[in-house]
């Protein structure tokens, strides 16, 4: 996990500041994102990036539970108007932004120096620091879906958009070629970039990183989007469902893992080359989703998106190349020269990065330590299947429900070992408050309100 200690930061900020400078940056931007996946941010001058790195800056405890509806604040008996912590930019992950900015992401640490238990970036951090003293290196790749939408929100026309069309293409062909020539100048590697299923949907698949790295990544691409999107007269959506009754985005993350330079979901005697661990590491995530869908998809639009037949992985099984499984598993191959890999299908963007990253990578591990048992694999569209057979293969359904995937998390021990008390407690905390608040709307009115909720 980078981030910077007290003994380095202010001699490699003090030496940065000049070539900064010389490419002519001015103004810093830190950020976090907190439970309820809102991306927050400070800035500085240049000038003032050694004091952002160590000793921080001031932010108060509620940071970590601040509502999606720009006003909502949920107190606790740990999180009330006393207090007040540090974010520490790591300057080994800032990138130049262009135009004078440059951006770096943030941990919280309270005000003795000591890591903050609500941090999503450290949680993240702490999980990666489990597998590879489990001896397991671990890359995870991201992918990232969003609609284009008008500055207050508002359907942009679609009359040349079909699925994957090479209309969306050329009708936003100023956007796709800025993100691209932005993300390759901020040292982000994307993969493919194209259209997707949904009117005025794109999809960004991000080349595999280790895990916190992954995550910025994710951070600094939304970022990269959002500034776009502005020059074009648009913003970007990232809510799981901006309109109601469509497809929905999906932030779907892949990963691999390796021990001793040899893959563990390949060149193994288990179902299309899994080895043992490799089997272990996908029957934990399986027996884990059901506790884990409030950090995934808990959010009060998620339910929205976990239906059978729109690709979420609404159905708890696994399946080779299945885009209806929760866990789709790709062998590695000719055409998969990276290597065999999981996706798990039910994350969306409301979801903390960081902290979905360390769930899933969580449970793997605990899958792996425990040495579960593979469930069988699941080859059709498991919609097909009558109740019997769901029943007699273990397929059971994700909550669609954000009351019953709260009230999971909450009481989850599994999650609470993975990503700590507290921040399982924020989680909950803001989640509830969406569901008590707003609970009550129909399907189109929170797609209405909550469409740029998590816009940046």
């Amino acid at each position: 996990m980078a981030v910077v200690n007290s003994g380095a930061a202010k001699p490699l900020a003090a030496a940065a500041i000049a070539q900064l400078e010389s490419d002519g940056v001015a103004t810093l931007i830190g950020t976090v994102v907190n439970p309820a996946g809102l991306t927050l941010a400070k800035t500085v001058p240049l000038r003032r990036m050694g004091t952002f790195a160590e000793p921080g800056l001031g932010a108060s405890p509620v940071w970590h539970v601040f509502a999606i509806d720009q006003s909502g604040i949920v107190f606790g008996d740990d999180i009330g108007v006393v207090g007040d912590q540090r974010i520490r930019i790591d300057l080994a992950a800032l990138r130049i932004l262009g135009d004078g900015l440059a951006w770096a992401p943030g941990n919280f640490f309270n005000q003795d120096g000591t890591p903050d238990a609500y941090c999503s970036r450290g949680a993240l951090g702490r999980v990666a620091d489990r597998l590879s003293d489990a001896g397991i290196s671990t890359v995870v790749g991201h992918e990232m879906e969003f609609v284009l939408v008008g500055p207050d929100g508002s359907r942009l026309p679609s009359h040349l958009w079909a699925q994957y069309g090479l209309a969306g293409v050329l009708e936003f062909e100023g956007f796709v070629r800025d993100v691209t020539d932005a993300a390759t100048a901020s040292g982000v590697a994307i993969e493919q970039f194209h259209p997707e299923y949904g009117v005025n949907q794109f999809e960004i698949s991000l080349a595999p990183l280790a895990p916190v790295a992954a995550a910025d990544a994710l951070v600094l691409m939304r970022i990269i989007i959002g500034r776009v999107a502005r020059r074009y007269g648009m913003r970007v959506s990232l809510s799981p469902v901006p309109f109601a009754g469509e497809v929905g985005s999906g932030s779907h993350q892949h990963f691999s893992m390796t021990r001793d330079d040899a893959p563990v979901f390949s060149d193994g005697d288990g179902v299309n080359g899994l080895t043992p661990e490799g089997e272990s590491a996908v029957a934990g995530l399986l027996a884990g989703l059901p506790e884990a869908q409030g950090v995934l998809a808990g959010s009060l639009l998620s339910g929205q998106r976990m239906q059978p037949g729109l690709w979420s992985g609404a159905s708890i099984c696994w399946g080779t190349e299945n885009r209806e499984a929760a866990v789709r598993f790709l062998i590695g191959g000719v055409s998969n020269p990276s290597g065999a890999n999981v996706e798990v299908k039910v994350v969306d963007p409301s979801a903390n990065p960081y902290l979905a990253t360390a769930a899933i990578l969580g449970l793997a591990l605990h899958g792996i330590e425990r040495r579960l048992a593979l469930p069988p694999e699941t080859t059709v569209d498991p919609a097909m299947l009558t109740d019997e057979q769901r029943q007699r293969a273990g397929i059971v359904m994700m909550a669609q429900n954000q009351a019953e995937a709260i009230d999971a998390l909450e009481r989850s021990s599994l999650m609470r070992s993975v990503l700590g008390d507290a921040v399982v407690d924020a989680v909950v905390a803001v989640r509830r408050y969406e569901h008590d608040n707003f609970g009550d709307l129909s399907a189109e009115q929170a797609a209405e309100k909550f469409r740029l909720a998590w816009s940046v």
